[in-house]
């Protein structure tokens, strides 16, 4: 039994998941459900944390896609988000490799290479 000085915290997580088709249109749809759910679960249109949520599922989606698409399976979108934490999972459909890390060789001028060094940015872990 928990003391009665114990504050009690929320236990409810909410949880959403959703898979997608591995198209550059599947995680176009991906982006556009999960600042809707998250509106829908009380994180407003336009707040830092959609703001942030929406580029960062948009970034993973399109690496899941291009870079982990198997043509006949699909990416799937987990959506966590619980008293102190979002947490954004994006799989792929290829899972006998693991993605690069988030150093660009990119080249300056490039307009592709750099979305995992942004999700690195933005992303705690």
């Amino acid at each position: 039994m928990r003391p009665a000085s114990t504050p009690r915290l929320p236990v409810t997580a909410r949880v959403f998941v959703q898979r997608f088709s591995s198209t550059p249109r599947g995680a176009r749809l991906a982006r556009h459900l999960v600042v809707h759910r998250l509106d829908a679960w009380g994180v407003p249109y336009g707040s830092a944390v959609s703001d942030t949520a929406a580029l960062l599922v948009a970034e993973l989606a399109a690496n899941a896609v291009t870079h982990g698409r198997v043509p006949g399976r699909d990416i799937e979108v987990l959506l966590r988000l619980d008293a102190y934490t979002l947490r954004i999972d994006v799989s792929d459909s290829r899972g006998e490799r693991r993605p690069c890390g988030p150093e660009s060789t990119a080249a300056p001028e490039a307009e592709h290479g750099r979305g995992l060094l942004l999700v690195d940015a933005l992303a705690d872990r």
